[in-house]
């Protein structure tokens, strides 16, 4: 059986198990042993649908890293685009392409504000399991 090379596009929309922190949109693009993955936070739960607005308004330089599964020993990983206060990408994507054996493009769009009101590690941790689980999904189909 030939392996499949189209292009392959998620969009998820996930809520965090604490309702005080705001729901995230996850979009997965699936290529050959490659997923380019974007996370970010939504204004609210009204008005995020299918969460394709919220991938459209976005900002994908904000946080950015590319890691690649290890063969033997060690990570070969860089960050694309960073922030000063910004720097989850880089080791989120390390841990994803060890998981799941595959390169990892993935961009963290989760504002500032959110670590000044000592939310940030948790929505970081929602968006992480969030990301597995849908990673899971899509390896299972």
């Amino acid at each position: 059986m030939a392996s499949e090379t189209t292009t392959k596009v998620h969009v998820k929309v996930l809520t965090p198990s604490d309702p005080s922190l705001p729901p995230l949109v996850l979009q997965v693009t699936q290529m050959v042993d490659t997923y380019m993955l974007w996370v970010g936070t939504a204004e609210n739960q009204t008005e995020i649908g299918n969460g394709e607005r919220v991938v459209l308004g976005g900002n994908l330089c904000r946080d950015w890293a590319c890691a690649m599964p290890p063969r033997v020993v060690g990570f070969h990983a860089t960050s694309l685009f960073r922030t000063s206060a910004s720097d989850v990408a880089l080791p989120m994507a390390q841990r994803l392409a060890k998981r799941f054996g595959k390169q990892i493009f993935l961009s963290v769009d989760i504002g500032t504000g959110f670590n000044t009101l000592g939310q940030g590690d948790v929505l970081v941790l929602e968006a992480e399991k969030g990301i597995v689980g849908t990673l899971k999904e899509i390896d299972r189909a």
